[in-house]
């Protein structure tokens, strides 16, 4: 089970802090990744992290403003996002994986366990 938390609503320009509290896994055996999907739009990849933390990827779009770290003794994953835009506005959605291929880590079929999603909106 993954539990997402810590959206909320902010002004552009701020930042916040996504968690995504892991159970029912062992969660330093997987990815973890962080997708969102605006109203009206398919959901999108954010960012996603190896298991051991040592590598991360990003998208394009929020490449030098969001973070994807994780804590295995935790078993959290954070999404921390920084310059805020409107267009980052949307529902944020937590995933895991065991085994995180490429090509395909960036869609969202592939990955097996998702979070609940926690609402972000970005004012203007």
């Amino acid at each position: 089970q993954l539990q997402a938390s810590g959206g909320g609503l902010v002004q552009a320009g701020d930042s916040l802090r996504l968690s995504c509290a892991a159970s029912g896994l062992t969660f330093s055996r997987y990815a973890m990744g962080w997708f969102r999907q605006a109203p009206g739009k398919e959901r999108e990849f954010v960012a996603h992290i190896s298991w051991s933390g040592l590598n991360t990827y990003y998208a394009d779009s929020v490449k030098g403003r969001f973070t994807i770290l994780r804590d295995n003794a935790k078993n959290t994953v954070y999404l921390q996002m920084n310059s805020l835009k409107p267009e980052d506005t949307a529902v944020y959605y937590c995933a895991a994986v065991e085994f995180l291929s490429e090509p395909g880590s960036t869609i969202a079929t592939m990955w097996d366990y998702w979070g609940q999603g926690t609402q972000v909106t970005v004012s203007s």
